[in-house]
């Protein structure tokens, strides 16, 4: 297989405003790094990865207007409602349908909040890098968009807790574990707290991983996944204006909101 000695990496440009977070992971889902830093830092190391499959946590351009086309809506399914949707992308018509909900991407780059905007430059930079969008038949350095919320949603069969609460983190952290990536049992977290903990205030933080490191290191599973399982891999959206690949072979009708 070319991405045998891979390394799958995903990244996560928050809001725009603090430093990127990468993780890295290779075949047998080790991880490789965990980072934060600048754009320029984060793209020297995927410049120096002999084989990589980058998953990146943010659009890859501006919405294209393609849901104000009368072909595209007609063989989307299900098919939306006539003026419903049209400022929409098609990925996130798709996912937004299905209840996964996801932000909407507007059509002038101006109006994209900053990360979006960061996004659109991560994906600019690694096509000077060479790499090429996801599937690019024997092409050692690939590309795709990924959206995590997306994939701990299609992970769990359900809508994950809010992400920067606790139980979101132990909760993504705790899929992260059981589909065998080598992060720490969140389990421990629960085990460690104690009565004297909770008075002092010191809890054990430093056993899960925080909300952007998750999104990160989901994105990286993601990647590895589309490329390992690919009869078990969904993408939505169009080629023309972006895919979002999910890690399950099919996606539910709907998906149930956490409780």
């Amino acid at each position: 297989m070319l991405f045998n000695q891979s390394t799958f990496l995903g990244i996560d440009p928050t809001a725009g405003k603090r430093p990127l977070t990468y993780v890295a992971i290779d075949q047998g889902l080790n991880i490789l790094s965990i980072c934060h830093g600048s754009i320029d830092e984060t793209l020297a190391f995927v410049a120096g990865q002999a084989s990589a499959v980058i998953a990146v946590c943010a659009p890859n351009r501006p919405n294209m207007g393609l849901m104000q086309q009368d072909e595209v809506r007609a063989r989307l399914i299900p098919p939306p409602r006539l003026g419903r949707w049209i400022n929409y992308r098609v990925a996130e018509y798709q996912l937004r349908c299905r209840h996964i909900t996801i932000p909407q991407t507007p059509a002038e780059e101006s109006k994209c909040p900053r990360w979006m905007k960061m996004g659109f430059k991560i994906f600019q930079r690694l096509e000077k890098l060479g790499y090429q969008p996801y599937p690019s038949d024997n092409d050692p350095h690939q590309y795709l968009e990924v959206y995590p919320h997306a994939s701990y949603t299609v992970l769990l069969e359900k809508s994950p807790y809010p992400k920067h609460s606790l139980e979101g983190r132990l909760q993504r952290q705790l899929i992260l574990y059981e589909n065998n990536i080598n992060v720490a049992d969140p389990m421990r977290f629960l085990e460690e707290i104690t009565r004297h903990r909770i008075l002092t205030g010191s809890l054990p933080l430093d056993l899960l991983l925080s909300a952007e490191e998750l999104d990160a290191l989901v994105a990286a599973f993601t990647a590895w996944w589309i490329v390992n399982h690919p009869d078990q891999s969904t993408s939505v959206g169009d080629t023309q204006e972006g895919l979002i690949f999910v890690p399950t072979g099919a996606l539910k009708t709907r998906y149930q909101s956490a409780k």
